[in-house]
């Protein structure tokens, strides 16, 4: 016959064995958390909000359970008083107050942020906060140099009562209103086929030594499309001017970026603090490369959009149809531009339903 005494021993023994059990699961799930949330860029989400595996490495199932931060977001972009920014400022603003409000949607306040140094025409319709350009000759005849240390003296000067910054571009419509896609405190971001620290290391260490890390700490995005805490990105602009300035005065460097040397700069800032995004591929979509809208919430214009008759893209030759922005540098498209020819894919034939729905809806559109 086994005595109570004995049996409670063995209890004993028993809750300790579960107990440190239960400590090392515990400390291995913990541990397998924060690791996964250090290379927290590599996690990937659809527009449901559901996280899913990343095509090159995939997370574990216990990552995609973290959940996703809903609040706030302030609209910012930078843009200038030349004509050719102001009709797209026109349209964007249109389409933000069209989806602002519907289901969904996490889109706070807007601000135009005017890095001409005065005001314009622009300033009763666009909730517009002027600030200075850079000093003359430093830009180097690229302006985008402008955009960094424009959002440096928004964020001094400007009173924003959102806890999140959507730094937004002109050449952006909002195709569904936007939730705030930041996760677990990491921005997120759109990735660029274009933006690449892996190819470009020898030139990216110049200004993000190793000691700092890996090169694969750079994310491949640049500051737009991006969902991020105020507080950060308030650390990260000043540095972000800095290294875009140092890269626009290193030949080697300038020469091997051109046009994307600034969007490498934002990156690289990022970096150097410690920043790093969630990828967001569903973010915006870039017709005519991409064809197919999706679960998408924004469509980005910067390409031209060029077809034939028959429907097919003509890229690098001017088609029978086109739509390029850099065909009305000097004034806004007119109203009710004609639609693409049948064939052509849906990102491009709603872009300019959208553009066409918002100049017919804009009152004095030409005067501008």
């Amino acid at each position: 016959m086994i005595s109570s005494k004995t049996m409670g021993r063995a209890s004993g023994l028993l809750l300790v064995v579960l107990a440190l059990g239960f400590f090392f699961a515990t400390y291995n799930l913990i541990t397998m958390i924060t690791h996964n949330r250090s290379v927290g860029k590599l996690i990937t989400e659809d527009s449901d909000g559901k996280l899913f595996m990343d095509p090159v490495i995939e997370m574990p199932e216990e990552v995609k359970k973290l959940k996703t931060t809903k609040s706030p977001f302030h609209v910012a972009l930078t843009a200038t008083d030349a004509p050719y920014s102001k009709w797209q400022c026109r349209i964007m603003y249109y389409w933000y107050k069209k989806k602002k409000g519907l289901p969904g949607s996490d889109m706070g306040g807007f601000t135009r942020i005017l890095h001409s140094g005065n005001p314009d025409n622009l300033m009763d319709e666009i909730p517009t906060v002027v600030v200075d350009p850079l000093p003359a000759g430093m830009d180097r005849g690229y302006v985008v140099l402008n955009r960094p240390w424009a959002f440096v003296q928004w964020l001094q000067k400007a009173t924003i009562e959102e806890e999140y910054i959507l730094m937004a571009e002109p050449d952006h419509v909002f195709v569904a209103p936007l939730p705030n896609l930041v996760h677990g405190g990491y921005p997120a971001a759109f990735p660029f086929f274009y933006i690449k620290p892996e190819d470009n290391e020898k030139i990216v260490r110049k200004f993000y030594p190793e000691e700092k890390g890996p090169v694969t700490d750079v994310d491949p995005i640049g500051n737009s499309p991006v969902i991020i805490r105020k507080d950060l990105l308030e650390k990260i602009a000043p540095t972000w001017m800095n290294v875009s300035l140092k890269m626009k005065q290193d030949p080697e460097t300038d020469k091997t970026f051109g046009w994307v040397l600034e969007m490498y700069g934002y990156a690289v800032a990022s970096a150097l603090h410690g920043v790093q995004h969630i990828l967001r591929k569903d973010f915006m979509v870039q017709p005519p490369w991409d064809r197919d809208l999706g679960k998408t919430f924004i469509i980005h214009y910067t390409y031209g959009c060029d077809y034939n008759l028959k429907g097919e893209l003509t890229y690098g030759k001017v088609g029978e149809w086109r739509f390029d922005k850099r065909s009305f540098l000097h004034g806004p498209p007119p109203r009710n531009l004609s639609l693409p020819p049948p064939g052509v894919p849906e990102t491009v034939v709603t872009l300019v339903k959208m553009v066409n729905e918002a100049t017919a809806n804009i009152p004095n559109w030409n005067n501008q």
